[in-house]
């Protein structure tokens, strides 16, 4: 009796014909039946938006010759991209969903603003066992070889583990030779936050316009999140949940007999 090959869905947020998913799905396939289901044109810190006020056109692309998996090009969001792939273009509820590769870090608060991200939380909440991949490198020709072992790695577990209801994995990769990384550390996510500013200027008509800039702050000290692992050269592994109820200030709402 023939084993069943696990389902794998497929997406980012850098758009379909990014390097960084390219490089995923060829990971992917060695694991299972892989089908893509990703945005036409780049969707990053787009965060969870879902398209509602426009249609959605989700088409069949061929970008390479001779290949057996399924791609779909979606003029979504990355949330979209998974709603869509799992109620009209995969042939059952996929077994893992992986998000990336990102150009770029998803760590600490980042994972708020993250289509990459949002994509793996969408599978999440539809039941699937999630994970979104990020490297710490934004360069459109960034070198994905050296994290190929550890990604497999991360999913063969998921795919045997599977996950608790309402987790998923954030997973952020240090721009490093596959030699020069330390290993996988588990973690939570570094207290740090974006002090932002924006730059204004003025068009030739004398409109104003803005460019959001800003720094990025890492307040948390600790070694055990994110931000330590990855300045330390390990690859940081977040389990979050789409739960945001601060469980731990119910009793002293209550305290206040509203």
């Amino acid at each position: 009796m023939s084993v069943k090959k696990p389902l794998i869905l497929v997406t980012n947020d850098d758009g379909i014909t990014a390097p960084g998913i390219r490089a995923l799905i060829e990971v992917m396939k060695t694991l299972g039946e892989v089908i893509v289901v990703a945005p036409d044109s780049p969707q990053s810190g787009m965060g969870h938006a879902i398209t509602i006020n426009d249609t959605i056109y989700c088409d069949p692309v061929k970008l390479k010759k001779n290949v057996a998996h399924k791609e779909y090009s979606c003029s979504g969001t990355p949330a979209d991209c998974v709603k869509i792939g799992k109620q009209e273009i995969l042939p059952r509820t996929p077994d893992l969903c992986v998000s990336g590769i990102n150009h770029g870090s998803n760590s600490s608060i980042n994972v708020i603003y993250s289509g990459t991200m949002s994509a793996a939380v969408e599978a999440g909440v539809e039941g699937i066992p999630a994970i979104g991949f990020s490297l710490l490198d934004y360069s459109l020709d960034a070198d994905f070889e050296p994290c190929k072992r550890f990604i497999k790695t991360i999913a063969q577990h998921v795919l045997k583990n599977g996950m608790a209801p309402g987790v998923v994995l954030n997973v952020n990769i240090p721009k490093l030779s596959e030699k020069e990384i330390k290993g996988i550390k588990i973690c939570r996510q570094a207290k740090a936050r974006w002090v932002e500013d924006f730059d204004k200027r003025q068009n030739p008509q004398g409109r104003d316009y803005y460019w959001l800039t800003g720094k990025f702050v890492n307040e948390d000290k600790g070694e055990d999140t994110d931000e330590w692992a990855l300045e330390n050269g390990y690859i940081s592994v977040v389990p979050i949940q789409f739960d945001l109820t601060a469980h731990h200030y119910i009793n002293e709402l209550n305290s206040w007999e509203l």
